[in-house]
C-alpha cells in the first residue's frame, strides 16, 4: 500500500485528489494539507511514501516545502502536480530535490501512474514539457561524448528505470549503474537523475536502451554495494 500526502491550498482539489486515489486501491491518503509549512509537519508525523505536492502555495510554496522535505526526510519522494504554466516553478522543484513531475489536467490514470513510479523510485515527467523544462535548465548545448555503456544507463533512466532494475537488466552489480551514473552526470552537464532522464529522452534514440545482456552473456552478481 502506498500512503500519499496531497499537499494543495484548494480544499476542492484536495477532496477531489484524495478521492481519486483512495479508490485506485493500492494506495492511501494517509494526510493533507493546505500549505508548505503544513505539508512539512505532515511529512514528519505521518512518514508518507509520497508527496503530491501543489506549487502555488500561501505561508511556504511547494519549492520551499520541497527542499525541506527532501533534506530532512531523504526517504520521502515528491511528486509535483502542477499547471503548463509553472514551467519556471518545475524547474525549481526539481532543483528542490522533486522526483518528478505531472501536470493538473492530466487523465487520472496518468496521475495514478505516475504515484506508483515514484513510490517504486522512478522519475516520472510529463513529455508535454520535458523538453522545454531540460532546455531551460541547461547551459549551451554541447555534446556529450559517452561510452557505450554509460548510453546504455542512460537511456534505461531515461524509461524510468531504477538503479537496481538497471543492473538486473545489464547484467552488472549496482554500485557499477552508480558509478557510470556519476560520470554521466559530468559529462552531460546536469546535477540530478531527473535531468539526466530529460536528456536522455531528449538525446538518445529508444533503440540505445537494451532489451537485456546478449544471449550467454555472463553475469555480474547483481546485489554488490555502493
Amino acid at each position: 500500500m502506498i500512503d500519499v500526502l496531497v499537499v494543495d491550498d484548494h480544499a476542492l482539489m484536495r477532496t477531489g485528489l484524495s478521492g481519486l486515489i483512495t479508490a485506485a486501491g493500492d494506495m492511501r491518503v494517509v494526510g493533507t494539507a493546505a500549505d508548505g509549512a503544513e505539508a512539512v509537519a505532515e511529512v514528519a508525523r505521518l512518514a508518507p511514501h509520497v508527496v503530491l505536492m501543489d506549487l502555488s502555495m500561501p505561508v511556504l510554496d511547494g519549492v520551499g516545502a520541497t527542499r525541506r522535505i527532501v533534506e530532512e526526510h531523504p526517504d520521502v519522494e515528491v511528486l509535483v502536480l502542477t499547471s503548463f504554466s509553472d514551467q519556471r516553478r518545475v524547474i525549481e522543484a526539481l532543483d528542490a530535490g522533486a522526483s518528478g513531475y505531472v501536470l493538473k489536467d492530466a487523465e487520472p490514470t496518468d496521475l495514478l501512474a505516475a504515484i506508483r513510479s515514484t513510490a517504486r523510485g522512478h522519475s516520472p515527467l510529463d513529455p508535454r514539457v520535458a523538453r522545454t523544462v531540460l532546455h531551460a535548465r541547461r547551459s549551451p548545448a554541447r555534446e556529450a561524448e559517452l561510452t557505450d555503456r554509460e548510453q546504455e544507463v542512460l537511456a534505461l533512466v531515461g524509461r524510468g528505470l531504477a538503479n537496481k532494475q538497471i543492473a538486473r537488466r545489464l547484467g552488472i552489480r549496482e554500485s557499477t549503474v552508480k558509478a557510470h551514473l556519476t560520470s554521466v552526470f559530468q559529462r552531460i552537464g546536469v546535477r540530478d537523475r531527473t535531468s539526466a532522464a530529460l536528456w536522455a529522452r531528449t538525446h538518445l534514440p529508444e533503440e540505445d536502451a537494451p532489451a537485456g545482456p546478449p544471449a550467454g552473456a555472463r553475469r555480474e552478481p547483481a546485489g554488490g554495494g555502493g
